[in-house]
């Protein structure tokens, strides 16, 4: 009875609070238009350079030069195009779109097709009329993209991310046991996402929250997850608070949730002069999206501390 109490606890706690939503901020998903125009610049001057330094190169090597510089500069430029046009449509949660969009980008060797596409998959897969059985064939090819973006580019923080939380969506289908067991894996690529990119909030923000669903375990259930794992994960309020300020801290006001989560932190801590703040944060911010309506009916002992203040 208790391991099947913990496994339910677990479910709803893991990351699994974004299993139904999606995860959006001004801050961690940028267009990268500046970067690619410099790489355009190059390119273009690069052939000046290399004529200086071959003085006698042939006319017939200067063209096919030419064409492979030529080549590569329409290359970037259309990645460019096409990564600003994503990144239009993300912002206006045009996922359809979004997705057909990407889609022909799947095979592409550019992690930042790639993981765009795997956060575009979720996305889809959250959408309110989605089969259960297209939602999963999503959800999966979602972690498919991630995972190859992560092959293609190790150094992105964006792929190490959205790793991280596809790797906690397809838990979903595989069991408590798989879910807890990859929470290792899944804070291993946060941190270093947030290493590779110390300003992103949304890495930061589920941080903070893998934080505080461990921390939130009543004792007996870390009993019984002690006899499934010889050593579970395990973390703190004040780890899980360090998480959600610093998000706060490089992007305010970025997420709903984020405020929400701060609220819900103070009270496990027992500061409920802080708790109220948040909260309080929480519910006055300005409703755009069905997850921003959702904090603005915060669980029950939340609602109960905004209600003893009126």
């Amino acid at each position: 009875m208790a391991r099947v109490m913990f496994a339910r606890f677990a479910s709803r706690t893991l990351l699994s609070g974004y299993g139904a939503k999606s995860i959006r901020t001004r801050g961690a998903d940028r267009c990268y238009r500046t970067a690619l125009r410099r790489t355009a610049t190059a390119l273009t001057t690069g052939g000046a350079a290399f004529l200086l330094g071959v003085p006698t190169l042939s006319c017939l090597g200067y063209e096919a030069y030419h064409r492979v510089q030529s080549s590569a500069v329409v290359h970037a430029l259309e990645k460019a195009e096409v990564l600003e046009q994503a990144d239009y449509l993300y912002s206006c949660a045009e996922t359809e779109k979004l997705y057909q969009l990407l889609l022909e980008y799947k095979d592409s060797d550019e992690a930042e097709f790639l993981w765009r596409l795997a956060r575009a998959s979720r996305d889809l897969s959250l959408l309110p009329d989605m089969k259960a059985e297209q939602k999963k064939q999503l959800v999966f090819e979602a972690f498919e993209y991630a995972k190859k973006a992560l092959e293609k580019d190790d150094k992105c923080f964006a792929a190490h991310k959205w790793y991280a939380i596809c790797l906690s969506d397809i838990g979903d289908y595989e069991g408590v046991k798989v879910k807890i067991g990859n929470s290792y894996i899944i804070r291993d690529h946060l941190e270093t996402a947030v290493k590779l990119n110390p300003k992103d909030a949304t890495s930061l923000h589920i941080l903070g929250y893998w934080c505080f669903a461990f921390a939130e375990l009543p004792w007996y259930q870390r009993k019984v997850a002690a006899l499934i794992f010889a050593s579970p994960p395990t973390s703190t309020y004040d780890e899980a608070l360090e998480f959600f300020l610093k998000a706060e801290e490089v992007d305010p006001n970025f997420y709903s949730k984020n405020l929400l989560m701060l609220g819900k932190t103070y009270m496990g801590m027992k500061d409920q002069q802080k708790a109220l703040l948040w909260l309080t944060k929480a519910k006055e911010y300005p409703a755009r999206t069905l997850e921003d309506k959702e904090v603005h009916t915060p669980t029950r002992p939340a609602f109960d501390l905004l209600v003893m203040t009126i």
